[in-house]
């Protein structure tokens, strides 16, 4: 069997939904189709396929196998294209992996710019707050505030800097005291993010001098929104990503304190697996993001 014929000659016939269809497109016989199909599920050991003299469906295997064979046969094309003297704009699909709160307010209104830049790239973007493994879940890249990598074989690009800002609702710093130092969070409610580095303890520099502070709270949420949402009702103070609260401040619906000393930064990474030697596509999006949010990565969000 040559897996990569019969890899095309299954996708033919579920893109063109049945055998003769495929086998006119390909320029096969019937036949030759029909055992491709045949030798690639003896291969596996899987049906992929039911099919009457009537009509013709994917078993769940077969859906589930068909979804990785198009990514297969999708890189290798933008691969060899890659390769040429003369590289053609890219395409295919980028399927990547984004933190909810973060795309929703930093990169979702730029997406629209990417798709008109290159009209032969498809973007499959799925917004999770979850770690997910690149590799085995089949993304192209993943954007992480976070350069600890599970596999060795990943690489870790910057494109952005999080300036960070301790705040609160006027309301609550009028009953309960405005902090004049770190040390005077130990008595207000803070509340936590679950997912970012620093869940317990924030960390602050003045001078020279750095001053770490445990926190507690009886808060903890996973959801940067939410914990916004949290802040403007009055519940305690938190340390934010200033662009995430830039209109709260500036209307006075927060608070920011301690403004003298310098929070906690997050870098932003784009992670991709170098084993994909940078496909167009991927680097496409890459060089995207680092224009897009890279003005950000040294400025203070002034």
């Amino acid at each position: 069997m040559d897996r990569f014929t019969a890899l095309t000659v299954f996708r033919h016939v579920v893109d063109l939904g049945g055998f003769a269809a495929a086998a006119r497109q390909l320029g096969l016989s019937p036949a030759a189709v029909s055992k491709n199909v045949a030798e690639l599920e003896a291969h596996l050991a899987t049906r992929l396929l039911n099919r009457t003299t009537r009509r013709m469906s994917l078993t769940e295997a077969g859906a589930s196998y068909y979804e990785q064979v198009v990514r297969i046969l999708d890189d290798l094309k933008e691969a060899d294209r890659s390769m040429g003297p003369m590289q053609g704009a890219p395409s295919g699909t980028v399927r990547v992996s984004a933190p909810m709160s973060f795309t929703l307010i930093c990169l979702a209104d730029a997406i629209p710019r990417f798709l008109a830049r290159y009209p032969e790239l498809s973007l499959d973007l799925q917004m999770e707050d979850r770690r997910i493994d690149i590799v085995k879940e089949g993304f192209d890249l993943a954007i992480r505030g976070s350069d600890r990598l599970e596999d060795s074989s990943l690489v870790a690009r910057p494109v952005m800097t999080l300036h960070h800002v301790l705040c609160g609702a006027p309301a609550y710093f009028a009953e309960h005291g405005i902090p004049e130092s770190p040390d005077d969070l130990r008595r207000l409610e803070c509340v936590q993010f679950t997912l970012s580095g620093h869940a317990t303890e924030w960390s602050f520099q003045r001078g020279g001098q750095t001053q770490r502070v445990p926190v507690r709270g009886r808060y903890k949420v996973n959801s940067s929104l939410a914990l916004c949402s949290a802040l403007r009702g009055g519940h305690g103070v938190s340390l934010v990503p200033e662009v995430y609260v830039r209109d709260d401040l500036a209307r006075g619906a927060l608070q920011a304190v301690l403004e003298d000393w310098e929070p906690v930064k997050t870098h932003v990474y784009a992670i991709y697996p170098s084993r994909r030697h940078m496909l167009a596509k991927v680097r496409a999006f890459v060089d995207f993001l680092v224009e897009e949010l890279g003005s950000d990565a040294v400025a203070e969000f002034s």
